[in-house]
């Protein structure tokens, strides 16, 4: 008896553990990523406004050249970050440190190789895939710069989160974007503003921030790399080193587990790909708009409203980060009850951040874009409609890597590919039917049947407790739409009394419908100690500081 509750109680233990690995790794994710994203998107209030009148042209170029290029880097890197992430936790859990080490140098190799040639490739062939725009030439060959770095800085993070070490991913991110962002609005002033040049060479220096964004994130993690390296050798010298792997198995792992990863990894990017390649061809054929209004329309969703609704979408990213390794290491005991577990709570942990936020950014759609890019009624609704499309990407992100995370690669691409066929077959009616919201309706209806057939096969494999999940989930919901309404209505009567296309007015619309919205998801989380089963048991401190019993 006594055996038993000590087993149960370790069991136990093992599990809080997990939870708590996966709470903080995603802390630090999350937190890196939208300090990033933030970051990302602060920069382009200044940056529109020198562009001035061929902001939304600059806007169009812009989204065009990263479509391609994120396209690219996805080849580049190759899922390679990912699949060392997952097989160094797999062997980092059987004390075999010394096997995950020579993961890492030979995968460095392996990213640096590929950033030369994806390099090249873009380069000589930018003038071959403009879509119709030869101004992005400059904007693609620009853009080629930041492969050469990338890929190797995307790998030791990658290696850092096989041992399950979210900092340095998060700091190298946040130090990565100041230095494009510095590099960026510099360049742009100097361009727009002192020598009264193009928006095309501005655009053209704005990519290349890229490059030097990355030699400013590759630094940081050097600098982890070294610091930690005495720890480091000291785990691979205390490795079991049981088992034997040749050089040859070991590249042949890396490449058949990065695959899917790479697939996967890059179905956002895909889906952008299909939006660019087929928009203007359907707008040109159900429409007399000229070139430039396409580009204008280009611009409202793949640029203006992608740039803010990928803040919340990063939360999504920096979840499923977390999950592969801890998955992999559970996958590995073969303990069907921690797999179960763990993946009810990344579901659960993705819903209760991610509803508040898509719900509440569809609520201050309004004063948001006007801060960001001035009032426009179409632009408005589209960021509105890309809040609600947010849910269905961060739901796929995640479901897909927990897939993944267990070994079920075929699956999800499977699964993927179901969802972009959906996509490819809906886009032509729905680009003609809703325009600009047409590309975003195939986009949620095509990842959301994505989704729910990878979180049927999880149900199947795992048997989650759909009851638990779908109470709290109702619970979420309810306090998600409590949010969406009372900031709506904040805005609504606001804009009564201050100007609707005013920026000092968003901001202030923005500060008291955020925060009366916000305020009561967190009331009713904390009322309900539904923050404390999602969250643990250290959100009671937050409960006592707000004087909610």
């Amino acid at each position: 008896m006594d055996e038993d509750v000590k087993l149960t109680d370790q069991m136990a233990s093992e599990q809080s553990n997990a939870k708590r690995k996966m709470l903080q790794g995603s802390a630090w994710m999350t937190a890196g990523s939208i300090f990033s994203r933030v970051l990302g998107a602060i920069y382009i209030i200044p940056w529109n406004m020198w562009l001035g009148p061929d902001r939304l042209q600059a806007n169009a170029l812009y989204s065009m050249g990263y479509n391609v290029y994120s396209f690219f880097l996805m080849i580049a890197v190759a899922g390679v970050p990912s699949a060392v992430a997952k097989q160094v936790a797999h062997y980092n859990a059987q004390n075999e440190y010394g096997i995950g080490r020579r993961l890492f140098k030979y995968g460095m190799a392996l990213m640096a190789i590929m950033g030369v040639v994806c390099a090249v490739i873009l380069w000589i062939i930018a003038p071959y895939i403009t879509s119709g725009d030869k101004n992005v030439i400059p904007v693609f060959r620009s853009l080629s710069w930041a492969l050469l770095i990338i890929p190797m800085m995307s790998l030791i993070r990658g290696f850092f989160q096989g041992y399950q070490e979210m900092a340095p991913s998060a700091i190298s991110q946040f130090f990565e974007q100041i230095a494009r962002v510095i590099y960026m609005l510099g360049a742009t002033f100097i361009i727009m503003k002192v020598s009264h040049g193009s928006y095309i060479t501005g655009v053209t220096q704005s990519t290349f921030a890229a490059f030097i964004g990355a030699l400013g994130g590759m630094l940081v993690l050097v600098w982890y790399f070294y610091r930690r390296k005495p720890e480091l050798d000291r785990l691979v010298a205390n490795s079991d080193n049981k088992l034997t792997i040749s050089t040859q198995q070991i590249i042949k792992e890396v490449i058949r587990e990065s695959i899917p990863f790479i697939i996967i990894g890059a179905a956002i990017t895909i889906f952008g790909l299909i939006d660019q390649y087929t928009f203007f061809g359907i707008m040109t054929h159900v429409t007399n708009y000229t070139r430039t209004v396409q580009n204008e329309l280009w611009a409202l969703f793949s640029f203006n409203a992608n740039k803010l609704v990928m803040i919340i979408i990063s939360i999504a990213s920096a979840m499923s980060i977390t999950a592969i390794p801890l998955l992999s290491e559970a996958y590995t005991r073969n303990d069907k009850k921690a797999l179960s577990e763990q993946t009810s709570d990344t579901l659960q942990l993705f819903f209760f951040v991610m509803l508040p936020c898509a719900l509440g950014m569809a609520a201050v759609a309004h004063p948001l874009y006007v801060i960001f890019y001035g009032y426009d009624p179409v632009g408005i609704y589209v960021l509105q409609f890309s809040a609600y499309e947010s849910i269905f990407l961060g739901l796929f992100t995640v479901v897909s890597a927990i897939l993944q995370g267990v070994y079920q690669n075929k699956k999800a691409i499977v699964y993927f590919f179901i969802g972009m066929i959906i996509k490819l077959i809906i886009q032509y009616p729905l680009v003609a039917w809703l325009g600009a919201f047409g590309p975003l309706a195939a986009t949620a209806i095509g990842m959301g049947v994505s989704s729910w057939l990878m979180i049927r096969s999880l149900h199947k494999m795992f048997h989650l407790n759909v009851r638990l999940i779908q109470a709290r989930l109702n619970k979420m919901m309810i306090y998600a739409l409590m949010t969406f309404f009372i900031a709506l209505l904040a805005v609504k009567v606001i804009y009564l009394f201050l100007p609707m296309d005013s920026r000092i007015s968003a901001i202030i619309t923005i500060i008291i419908a955020a925060g009366l919205g916000g305020y009561v998801y967190v009331y009713f989380s904390l009322k309900t100690r539904l923050a404390d089963k999602i969250l643990g048991d250290r959100v009671a401190g937050l409960r006592r500081r707000l004087r909610i019993k």
